[in-house]
């Protein structure tokens, strides 16, 4: 059973990143469904980033080298992350593109470029780096308690994809900078009346949205997988969830802790030695979060609470000469 929970905690924080980085794209009113390609390449970045700095300084779990290693994780799969969101704002708020057949293009590209990569990169720094720093940050051992293992049995994403979870949550409920996001996302044109710029709002949100999903590659690679690249296509599978997840969670971050987490253990339970089950049988079970989501998606509609709703300008561009 512990196994169990602590390979779906581990998925977990894939399936969080990639909905938090969706989630806050979404709130300025871009619907990117290009967060499968981004996740990819969030992932490529990272593992670019990890063999560089293996090349430079070595694993031997000490702490300097194991800084240096975190270090450029976090800047490369922060820039890739980056300017794919870039890429997508560019597109679609600059030339106006529309944004499903943008989104569904950059899928494309991050699936290929994984493939492609996977066979570019070193893969023993990566699996040397993942077990050194990036699979159990604390060193605990397979002998401490089930509670430890629980909570500390874990490398440091999925820590921080909690943090940041909670970090989001506040930035668009409490700040100013989060309702005038939310606002523009809502009603650009009332926005714009306001005093907001639409654009630079939906540029950054993307942005950030992408480098924030970006992580969720770098998970599934470096800490669900143990570096192995090879799998890094299937990210793409985890990526479509991630935006399930989204109308799952009602577009709140806080909700999305727990809906990644159930997502998880679903995903993860029919591959448990705890349960003997036929073919048919995990097929179905793994179909349960797309089921669960559509099941939300019908409830949230017929009940029509704008606090369960999507952003009203969701997925259309704004043309300020219409206003």
């Amino acid at each position: 059973m512990v196994t169990l929970i602590t390979s779906a905690i581990r998925l977990f924080t894939v399936f969080l990143f990639g909905s938090l980085g969706e989630i806050i794209t979404e709130k300025s009113g871009h619907l990117n469904l290009g967060t499968p390609g981004v996740m990819c390449f969030g992932g490529i970045g990272g593992c670019i980033g990890i063999s560089l700095a293996v090349d430079m300084v070595g694993v031997d779990n000490g702490f300097i080298s194991g800084f240096i290693i975190i270090l450029f994780a976090i800047i490369f799969t922060i820039l890739f992350g980056s300017l794919v969101g870039l890429l997508y704002s560019f597109l679609t708020v600059t030339l106006r593109a529309n944004q499903n057949i943008t989104g569904l293009a950059i899928t494309t590209f991050g699936v290929a470029s994984a493939n492609f990569f996977s066979l570019k990169i070193e893969r023993n720094n990566l699996m040397a780096a993942s077990n050194g720093f990036f699979v159990n940050m604390f060193g605990i051992s397979d002998e401490a308690s089930d509670a430890v293992q629980i909570l500390f049995s874990y490398g440091f994403l999925v820590y921080l994809a909690i943090i940041v979870a909670i970090l989001t949550s506040v930035f668009l409920v409490k700040t100013k900078w989060g309702l005038g996001l939310r606002a523009v996302g809502e009603n650009p044109a009332t926005a714009d009346a306001a005093g907001l710029n639409v654009s630079r709002y939906r540029y950054i949100a993307t942005i950030v949205g992408s480098s924030v999903a970006g992580f969720g590659g770098l998970a599934y690679i470096m800490d669900f997988s143990n570096g192995l690249f090879e799998q890094a296509v299937s990210i793409e599978t985890l990526g479509w969830l991630a935006v399930a997840l989204v109308i799952f969670s009602t577009w709140r971050p806080s909700v999305a802790i727990f809906g990644s987490l159930i997502f998880a253990f679903l995903y993860v339970l029919p591959y448990s030695s705890l349960l003997s089950m036929d073919t048919t049988t995990m097929e179905g079970i793994k179909m349960l979060p797309y089921i669960v989501t559509t099941v939300v998606l019908i409830i949230t509609s017929i009940l029509g609470r704008r606090q369960v709703q999507p952003p009203a300008s969701l997925g259309i561009n704004y043309f300020r000469e219409d206003r």
